[in-house]
């Protein structure tokens, strides 16, 4: 089993997933790490800041063991000027050498514009016939993200649960990496917050606590 879990941008993949991650590494799959924006000093970011992502990158891709880690370096908050053929095609050539299995994206009714243009590129480098190692698609759900998107006809429907009870401390563990992205408690991405969405997951599956995602393909 080939993973890849493609972040529009660092810590959407923690978020939304790293429990997932964490479990797959323990189940022997390879996974691959997809990261489209990065802060740049062309994007306006100051060089402590580039400094201090990298340092939260370098931490979090030998925490969760990627096989690869892919960036992309566009600029964030901006996806949606840059051309949607140049995303497509920069995300094809990842899928062509990395040949995954089972890709985990950002849902398309998120808050945030950068995910919507991210689940459209990649969508388009799913079809059997091009990428044919390709056997499932899942979307997850970004906390701050996922849960504001407004839009009744593309809400998040999850149906399919990954049990990661043994597991959520530690992707709590892992969010911490990224200290500048976690707030105070109702904020969407505090510790507390994280936790109860992992349980209110879990509850829906018999799990004491869970990732859920939407299924939008199987080929078994």
């Amino acid at each position: 089993m080939k993973t890849l879990v493609i972040a529009p941008h660092p810590d959407d993949e923690t978020l939304g997933c790293g429990g997932t991650l964490l479990r797959r590494r323990k189940e022997g799959a390879e996974t691959g790490w997809l990261i489209v924006t990065g802060m740049s000093p062309q994007a306006g970011y100051s060089a402590d800041q580039v400094a201090t992502r990298k340092a939260e990158i370098d931490r979090v891709a030998s925490t969760l063991g990627f096989a690869d880690v892919f960036q992309l370096g566009l600029a964030p908050a901006r996806l949606d000027e840059v051309p949607l053929s140049d995303v497509i095609a920069q995300l094809a050539s990842v899928f062509r050498k990395f040949e995954p299995n089972e890709i985990l994206l950002p849902h398309p009714g998120d808050a945030h514009t950068d995910h919507l243009v991210v689940f459209r590129a990649a969508a388009a480098c799913t079809k059997w016939f091009r990428y044919p190692s390709v056997r499932r698609v899942l979307t997850y759900e970004t906390p701050s993200e996922t849960d504001f998107g407004i839009d009744p006809t593309s809400c998040f429907a999850p149906n399919t649960f990954v049990d990661i009870g043994d597991l959520i401390d530690a992707k709590i563990e892992l969010m911490k990496i990224y200290e500048s992205e976690i707030g105070v408690f109702p904020f969407p991405r505090s510790e507390e917050a994280i936790r109860a969405l992992a349980m209110v997951r879990g509850a829906l599956a018999g799990f004491r606590a869970a990732e859920a995602f939407q299924l939008l393909r199987d080929r078994s």
